[in-house]
């Protein structure tokens, strides 16, 4: 993973105005990025590239998605506490780093690198499942092409899925694709011989 370049980037910061917050507001600028803090729950279609949130006395409703789920940005959590249902209370929001407090400035960008990769993996991981999905929930597809090409051609189902394979990779197509094609009647394979 490349570092990411932050210059520029918005970051929320979700805690009680204090001395100590001040400082990580003048390390997230020197850093390079937008700042913007209030205590106050995130207004509805916001959407800055990065929350830093108080963990200490978050609750349910300060960030805009519901907690379990998926978090819709990266998260820092703020955590002076060592309790565990604070640290869980982060984790359900999708905190994929955490600065202790009182916040040192060394913290900071580290913190920021890791909370934006994990929320990129993530994503990544969530895209990488739907498309599974996807391809999962085709597979009936498939398998109703196999048998129209099986049947269409009097031949058994395993040559009839090499058939439709070999379609599929000729015309650079996934497999479900060159299934939902025949099954169209768009193409018709050519007659086994």
């Amino acid at each position: 993973m490349r570092t990411p370049n932050l210059v520029g980037r918005r970051a929320l910061v979700l805690h009680r105005p204090d001395e100590a917050i001040a400082r990580l507001e003048r390390q997230l600028r020197l850093i390079g990025l937008d700042v913007e803090q209030r205590w106050a729950p995130m207004r509805p279609g916001e959407a800055p590239d990065i929350v830093l949130v108080d963990a200490d006395q978050g609750w349910n409703g300060l960030l805009s998605w519901e907690p379990g789920t998926a978090a819709a940005m990266p998260v820092v959590a703020l955590l002076g506490s060592e309790a565990p249902g604070r640290i869980a209370w982060a984790i359900d929001q999708g905190a994929g780093a955490i600065i202790a407090k009182p916040v040192a400035a060394a913290a900071v960008y580290p913190a920021l690198v890791l909370a934006l990769h994990a929320f990129d993996e993530r994503v990544q991981a969530q895209q990488k499942v739907a498309a599974l999905g996807e391809r999962l929930r085709l597979r009936a597809i498939v398998a109703r092409a196999v048998e129209a090409i099986a049947l269409a051609q009097q031949g058994d189902e395993d040559a009839a899925y090499r058939q439709l394979r070999d379609f599929a990779m000729r015309r650079r197509l996934t497999l479900e694709q060159a299934a939902a094609a025949i099954l169209a009647r768009q193409h018709v394979l050519p007659e086994v011989g």
